[in-house]
Formats: structure tokens, C-alpha cells, sequence
């Protein structure tokens, strides 16, 4: 068994995969901040759900893939912060995604929030990944 060193940049890797090959459903291993950050890609309208499936060994997250016209809602993930290069932002510097079309994710010291409501919370914290 390998250990990921980075289990943000893998869980958006598997999205994409997921996205990409027109998987309806995508499994991912279970972690917090993973759901947290399921939990915004559903709230943005980019997956139609997610579950955290706990009746295997290993608990485990199932994105339901969003399928609009035979392909998906999600056009491109990218990681911005990275283990080896943490980005952090202030409030009044989170980017807008694609002139506002795509969305930011940040940890913030409230938790994981989307680029908009971390600009209405005038919260800035590391940003995570972008999302269009």
C-alpha cells in the first residue's frame, strides 16, 4: 500500500478521471476536508450529490457525477496549493475563476469555503483549487 502525499491533489485527480471518462459515479477515500470540499463542488451545482458510504472497511466518499449533454458539468480542477508551495490569500486578493464563472475553494480558520462566501465573510485563508 502507497501513501498519498497529497490526498487533495488525488481526490481532484479522481474527479477528473471520473469526469473525463463519463463515470456516473466516482469513489474517493473518506476524509473531512474531502466531504467539505464535496460538500461545495454540490452546493456550486458541479456534482448532483454525494454520499459517505461507512459500511466498507474503509469509509469512503461517492460523488454522483453531473451530466449535462452527455458530458460534465466539471470542465477543470486545478490544485493551487501544494505541499511543497503553500498560496495563501488575504480577503480582498481570492481570485475570481474564469471572470466568475468557475469557483475558488479556500481552508479557511472558519473551514472550507467557496471563493464567494469567503469574500462575504471577508475571510482569507490557503487556497486549495479551482474549479470551472
Amino acid at each position: 500500500m502507497s501513501t498519498v502525499t497529497d490526498p487533495i491533489a488525488d481526490f481532484l485527480a479522481r474527479i477528473r478521471n471520473g469526469t473525463r471518462a463519463q463515470r456516473p459515479e466516482v469513489l474517493v477515500p473518506y476524509s473531512k476536508i474531502k466531504a467539505e470540499i464535496a460538500r461545495i463542488l454540490k452546493d456550486e451545482g458541479y456534482i448532483t450529490d454525494y454520499s459517505v458510504d461507512t459500511s466498507a472497511a474503509h469509509p469512503r466518499i461517492k460523488i454522483i457525477n453531473k451530466l449535462v449533454n452527455r458530458s460534465s458539468a466539471i470542465a477543470g480542477l486545478k490544485r493551487v496549493s501544494r505541499p511543497g508551495l503553500r498560496r495563501y490569500v488575504g480577503a480582498d486578493e481570492i481570485p475570481r475563476v474564469l471572470g466568475g464563472m468557475g469557483v475558488a475553494i479556500l481552508s479557511t480558520s472558519r473551514g472550507i469555503l467557496s471563493g464567494r462566501e469567503a469574500r462575504k465573510q471577508k475571510m482569507g485563508g490557503e487556497l486549495l483549487a479551482y474549479v470551472w
